[in-house]
């Protein structure tokens, strides 16, 4: 700590800036009927995504609880029981992430579509994106682009028949050898490529929607055929200036199949030497009761105002980043 730690990461400017974007942001929902919503941070499960960590919490009695990474599967409870189109802002927490990009704790708003596909949420993400960032930053119009051909474009990869000496010599070339990957299946070696080298590539001219991930990066989203009989996810994410500011799925209702993804996600787990997390029974419950046909998007905000303002780090977007937490 030094004498001067206790000021905030970001400008007091740019805090009032910021506070002007979430009052757009919520005129809009309101302008579109969809009702904000406050679910709990602390859960009794956590995410079983191998690629995220949740920070565990612990009561006074010995209880263990879980800061919540999204709040999606609360979220996914209340569409199940009924409520219609939501959103969200709030804090979620994520073990392990800090950089110029990253904090442990950072601002996520998310929301839910009844009726919406994945083409339909993406237009909902540009007109909030545009809202946003009114009278900070203008955008020509955004592009959509497939997770295949944006991986034939960047770096000459194709997802549907490189294996893994392809992809890790395209990393290897560009100075990117995690540390440990000795467990690592072909899916993770096009995440890391993705998140690596071809998403810092992308929107740096206008927004991309990179759309029909892998089915293996489907994560809670369905899966749909395309003409030449392969699957893809019904997935896309949003990328303005090599950032990824948001991730959207139309959502998987089917609770067999969800369960499924989680045990394979434990099984990766297990592989990896990482620590198993306890699956999130009452959102299997709900969907069992039956989740309404909808898409899903959640987008971290705190990109988004780096975004708008064209900053260098994250730190520069929030009030307390974690150093002066």
């Amino acid at each position: 700590m030094t004498g001067e730690d206790w000021r905030p990461s970001a400008s007091l400017e740019l805090l009032r800036a910021r506070a002007g974007m979430l009052e757009r942001i919520r005129a809009y929902f309101a302008a579109q009927q969809v009702l904000e919503v406050q679910t709990p941070l602390l859960s009794a499960a956590a995410v079983s995504d191998p690629a995220i960590e949740s920070v565990g919490a612990g009561t006074e009695h010995g209880e263990r609880l879980w800061l919540q990474t999204s709040p999606e599967y609360a979220m996914k409870r209340l569409l199940a029981a009924g409520f219609g189109d939501c959103y969200q802002v709030c804090p979620v927490f994520r073990d392990g992430e800090s950089g110029r990009l990253h904090n442990p704790e950072f601002t996520m708003i998310e929301w839910y579509r009844l009726d919406f596909g994945v083409g339909e949420m993406a237009h909902d993400v540009d007109r909030l994106l545009r809202v946003a960032c009114a009278e900070l930053r203008g955008f020509p119009a955004a592009r959509a682009v497939s997770y295949r051909a944006a991986m034939l474009e960047c770096c000459g990869v194709d997802c549907v028949s490189a294996g893994v000496p392809e992809i890790r010599e395209v990393l290897a070339a560009r100075g990117i050898e995690p540390a440990q990957f000795g467990a690592w299946e072909r899916d993770e070696w096009l995440d890391l490529l993705m998140g690596a080298v071809v998403g810092p590539a992308l929107g740096h001219d206008a927004p991309v929607f990179v759309h029909d991930y892998p089915p293996g990066q489907a994560a809670l989203a369905r899966l749909r055929t395309l003409p030449d009989g392969s699957e893809v996810a019904e997935r896309f994410e949003l990328y303005v200036d090599g950032l990824e500011l948001a991730n959207g799925f139309r959502e998987l209702g089917d609770a067999a199949e969800q369960r499924r993804r989680f045990e394979q996600d434990q099984a990766t787990r297990r592989r990896r030497g990482q620590r198993l997390r306890p699956i999130d029974e009452r959102l299997l419950a709900a969907l069992a009761a039956g989740l309404p046909d909808c898409a899903g998007v959640a987008l971290g905000f705190d990109r988004l105002v780096m975004a708008a303002h064209r900053l260098p780090s994250l730190d520069a977007a929030m009030a307390f980043a974690i150093a002066r937490a």
